[in-house]
């Protein structure tokens, strides 16, 4: 019987999602599926509720749920499939302190899950688990696919990817949604159907590259000129991207509120101003923490009034990738997978790179894409120097090297001294010292 882990099932509307989808798949119908989380009223939650999606799909799947580190080997024992979305150190108090401290520093955030002093805390705490996941899927099912979904997405995925034996690849929907969004925010509904479209570049900052109607025709002029159009004439969640179109020439995958923070341009004292112009959440990701977490209280005791649950299959990878696996039918994705083909010419072979992949019975190839435009490049590379130190400091345990990767970290280098990064650093540290090994 195929077997598919979920690691971290207590993010309960995340797994009944992915899970949800792959038992409305065919070729998965009747897997074995095994719930892990070290949480255990969360792993309690997530068992209830998936186990009545696969009473409505027809009870063919076996559902089991593991507790605890001790019974991490039992969870992953056999699997073919592993989906990792773990949270380490959660909202309270991990979330909470990287936000808090930086911002007595006057350092302002607004997602902090990916790059920022955030994205670096939060890598730092999640990849010492991340390891005890790899030596696990070593020992009990070596030859299992490991599909990440936690973030920070780069810096995990090529941590897994240059420093374990584990098969992975790194998965973000911003890809999946990015020129639909996009082309129905500027009222190009009727180039929707049958369109094409290139992205390539790093999480979160995948540029869309190339984006044609069905006749072939080149969709950015019209882009531009709409994209531009709209940020002079009305506020929207969207300005900074619109933004990049107008300053960079291209578009991005993920979400203006996050890319407010992973640059040097939008989120600065000295022009206060900026954040009310770009329409910029600060403080936007605990304020959906505390959102819903006490959505989630309401949503549960409606969910759990019945015992079988109807799921609509998503546009979620995960399900797709691992069909595609057992079948050998292909399918495309954007991926998340180390440059070491040279996918992208002009950023290094050892950065975690997000380019179109094929997928079959063989597993997960990335395709080439030759070079961004040399601006693209640069934008992303302010992100890999901070990937790469920070995966230094992981390995080395070196304090030094956290205190460089905050360093050339482009919105924190643009608001900090050198002296109060190293402050703040410390201070971060010394407040996830429970998660994180000693640094010397």
């Amino acid at each position: 019987m195929l077997k598919i882990t979920f690691l971290g099932a207590g993010s309960t509307v995340f797994a009944r999602s992915v899970l949800g989808d792959c038992m409305s798949s065919e070729a998965l119908k009747g897997c074995e599926i095994a719930l892990y989380d070290i949480d255990a009223r969360r792993l309690k939650e997530s068992g209830k509720i998936v186990s009545a999606i696969n009473k409505g799909k027809g009870d063919y799947s076996k559902i089991s749920c593991y507790g605890g580190v001790e019974n991490l080997e039992k969870a992953l024992a056999g699997a073919s499939f592993a989906v990792n979305a773990v949270q380490v150190g959660g909202y309270d108090p991990a979330t909470i302190a990287d936000f808090e401290i930086p911002k007595k520093y006057g350092l302002r955030q607004t997602i902090g899950d990916t790059l920022g002093i955030g994205g670096i805390m939060r890598a730092l705490r999640t990849i010492p688990v991340m390891e005890t996941f790899a030596r696990a899927v070593e020992k009990v099912c070596p030859d299992a696919w490991l599909l990440n979904y936690t973030n920070p997405m780069s810096m995990l995925t090529g941590y897994m990817q240059r420093y374990t034996g584990v098969k992975t690849v790194g998965l973000c929907h911003s890809v999946q949604g990015c020129s639909y969004w996009l082309l129905k925010e500027l009222g190009m509904e009727d180039k929707l159907d049958g369109r094409k479209e290139l992205i390539a570049g790093i999480n979160h900052m995948g540029w869309l590259l190339d984006i044609r109607d069905k006749d072939n025709n080149d969709l950015y002029p019209e882009i531009k000129r709409r994209a531009k159009e709209k940020n002079t004439r009305e506020k929207h969640r969207d300005m900074v991207r619109y933004d990049y179109i107008d300053k960079l020439g291209f578009y991005c995958t993920e979400s203006s509120e996050h890319n407010a923070e992973y640059n040097p341009f939008y989120i600065k004292a000295k022009y206060p101003q900026l954040i009310n112009d770009f329409n910029i959440p600060l403080d936007e990701y605990p304020r959906r923490c505390i959102e819903q977490i006490e959505g989630w209280k309401t949503e549960y005791e409606n969910l759990v009034k019945s015992d079988t649950l109807e799921h609509k299959r998503s546009q979620e990878y995960a399900s797709y990738i691992m069909e595609s696996i057992v079948t050998g039918a292909p399918y495309k994705i954007g991926g998340n997978v180390l440059n070491t083909g040279g996918s992208i010419d002009n950023l290094p072979h050892e950065a975690c790179v997000e380019v179109p992949c094929l997928v079959d019975n063989s597993g997960i190839r990335a395709c080439y894409t030759g070079k961004l435009p040399v601006q693209l490049a640069a934008m992303n590379m302010t992100h890999i120097n901070v990937h790469l130190i920070t995966l230094e400091a992981a390995v080395t345990k070196k304090r030094e090297n956290i205190y460089h990767a905050a360093m050339l970290e482009p919105h924190t280098a643009a608001e900090l001294s050198i002296d109060d990064i190293r402050k703040m650093t410390d201070e971060l540290l010394e407040a996830h010292k429970v998660w994180l090994p000693e640094y010397r």
